[in-house]
């Protein structure tokens, strides 16, 4: 889930990077002075941007694919424990690790 979310806020980076690269375009003569000058604020900008991304990401995908994780490990706790469940080696197993 997390290479996920690290891929597609590095594509979204990129991808806001090259638009703002084309609509910044005419200061293209002056790259030099403005890299030089503001070359690590321009970098700390798009980590914070990407970093910011990730954890939106990140926090998306959790919401999306683990809304009901709760509710399925109830129900199998509860397999588990019930006297005809299906699982009757890991339900001894269970049983002796919560005493």
């Amino acid at each position: 889930m997390m290479a996920n979310a690290a891929f597609l806020a590095g594509l979204t980076t990129f991808v806001l990077t090259a638009w703002l690269a084309a609509e910044l375009s005419f200061l293209a003569p002056y790259k030099a002075a403005i890299f030089r000058t503001y070359g690590l604020h321009i970098v700390a900008g798009v980590v914070l941007v990407f970093v910011n991304l990730l954890g939106t990401y990140y926090l998306i995908a959790r919401w999306l694919f683990l809304r009901d994780a709760g509710r399925k490990l109830t129900h199998v706790d509860r397999q588990l424990r019930s006297t005809p469940g299906l699982h009757d080696d890991l339900r001894r197993y269970f049983q002796k690790r919560q005493r």
